[in-house]
């Protein structure tokens, strides 16, 4: 079910709101154009600056459009364990397939306490969970052995990982075997991630080049590499300028000039500068979503 191109979704934003109406165009969207899974209330979608009661929303909605057509692995992390237990408790509730919970941020947990926390929100929950690990974000980083350890809970089921370390995956097959599904989320090494065994990217490139990121997420489950690698040739200009400044500013600046929603981040984060946002255009054309 995990599997493939994974969108970490934009949250659609109009006048200071969650622009409901976009993002139910924007689900749409995403499963017309062969996306394989969706993760509402990740990074990308803000979730920092969402109220808890716009966090649900998102997810609720979201798990509705979706209508099983894709699994949703719904973004229930906090570096609260109690809001963490919440929100996955409220994404099971509203049918999501998975929870995305993050490595708890500031606290700056020791690995105990990280066991701790996922075990806790997994003795809470009966949904699989997968543990998100992005160290540049959260400065606390779980180990390959810590997540093996968790990894014996029967509903810790997987990794979003985030280092960009591609040792990480060929370690943690050692660890743990096959079956844990291991899901890159750098878009830039997602290629070498799935030779290493990964299954598929929780990406944000594919918030804007849906259909293209599924394709290479295919031809690296094929096996194809030639083919992936052909495709990532058009796609590593974008991977990069989508991080030329804090993500998901100019992820929402493409869509914008893809008419898929405002260019309108919530503070402190702001619109993206013209640089960028020529970077930003340049990529696309390079990739053929524009016209040169």
């Amino acid at each position: 079910m995990f599997k493939g191109s994974i969108p970490a979704l934009v949250t659609p934003m109009r006048d200071g709101r969650v622009d409901m109406d976009a993002l139910r165009s924007f689900v749409e969207w995403q499963i017309s154009e062969g996306t394989h899974g969706l993760v509402p209330v990740g990074t990308t979608g803000e979730s920092p600056t969402l109220s808890p009661e716009e966090h649900k929303e998102v997810v609720a909605e979201v798990v509705r459009i979706a209508n099983k057509r894709v699994p949703v692995i719904a973004g229930s992390g906090s570096n609260n364990t109690t809001e963490a237990i919440d929100f996955t408790e409220h994404a099971k509730a509203v049918g999501a397939d998975a929870a995305l919970v993050v490595v708890p941020y500031y606290n700056k947990p020791t690995q105990q306490g990280l066991i701790n926390h996922f075990t806790a929100i997994h003795d809470a929950v009966d949904i699989p969970i997968f543990i998100y690990n992005v160290p540049g974000r959260t400065v606390a980083d779980i180990k390959p052995e810590t997540v093996a350890t968790l990894a014996r809970l029967p509903r810790i089921v997987g990794i979003k990982d985030a280092s960009a370390d591609l040792t990480r995956p060929s370690i943690m097959r050692t660890l743990v075997g096959e079956d844990f599904i291991q899901l890159s989320g750098e878009d830039g090494t997602a290629l070498g991630f799935n030779a290493h065994g990964g299954r598929g990217c929780i990406s944000v490139t594919a918030n804007v080049a849906p259909r293209l990121c599924a394709q290479m997420q295919e031809a690296t489950l094929a096996g194809d590499f030639a083919a992936a690698r052909a495709i990532q040739d058009r796609l590593m200009p974008l991977h990069e300028a989508l991080f030329a400044e804090p993500s998901p500013g100019p992820a929402k600046y493409a869509l914008s000039v893809l008419g898929k929603c405002a260019n309108e981040l919530r503070a402190p984060l702001y619109p993206i500068t013209a640089p960028t946002e020529a970077r930003v255009r340049a990529a696309m054309t390079h990739a053929g979503l524009l016209n040169a």
